[in-house]
């Protein structure tokens, strides 16, 4: 671990990227497996140190550790496939490094989408009535929307009901104090053909 620790920092004055050095860094990490359990939870938090020296600072916004989650599957394939002949150096650590750097790139524009929500106006409350939304079972009127989510005032809810229907994803079912929304299923995503 000393050796290890020793020649990531000697790397850091060299030309080589710190994204890559930080992957490689982690990939060895991995490979050592220092301790009996929880090397994955320490790998994740000392890439999210190491990114944040860097002034990769999107690790204090978004969260690497459920990016990883979300995409497990390929990070158990490519520590696998970067794995095979570590110990006798004879590893390809470009599907890990080639991971990692899809991560750190996920979360950056994981940023950037929402940064655009809030200067858009779609902010922190148009996504919880949007969730709300989602979370509906069946037709529902705006005074059980708005149950869902108080915090939320009437107008907020309104104007989000309103660009829903607009952008073809919520149909009114009546009008006035009786009417009530319905979620449209989109067609393409669910495979549907009509």
């Amino acid at each position: 671990m000393r050796d290890l620790h020793e020649s990531y920092i000697a790397s850091a004055n060299t030309e080589v990227d710190p994204l890559i050095l930080i992957a490689l860094y982690v990939l060895d990490f991995l490979c050592i497996h220092p301790f009996s359990d929880g090397n994955g939870r320490m790998v994740r938090l000392l890439s999210v140190l190491l990114l944040y020296r860097e002034d990769y600072n999107v690790v204090r916004y978004i969260s690497l550790e459920r990016l990883i989650e979300q995409t497990k599957d390929s990070y158990y394939d490519t520590l696998y496939r970067s794995s095979q002949g570590w110990h006798a150096n004879g590893h390809d650590p470009m599907p890990w490094v080639s991971y990692f750097l899809g991560i750190v790139s996920a979360a950056y524009a994981e940023f950037e989408r929402d940064i655009g929500d809030l200067r858009d106006g779609r902010g922190m409350k148009t996504r919880m009535v949007r969730q709300a939304i989602d979370g509906m079972i069946g037709d529902f009127s705006i005074s059980e929307l708005h149950q869902r989510c108080p915090s939320v005032g009437w107008d907020m809810v309104r104007y989000v009901l309103r660009n829903e229907r607009e952008a073809g994803r919520l149909q009114p079912i009546g009008r006035g104090r009786g009417a009530r929304w319905r979620r449209i299923e989109n067609t393409a995503e669910n495979g549907s053909t009509a």
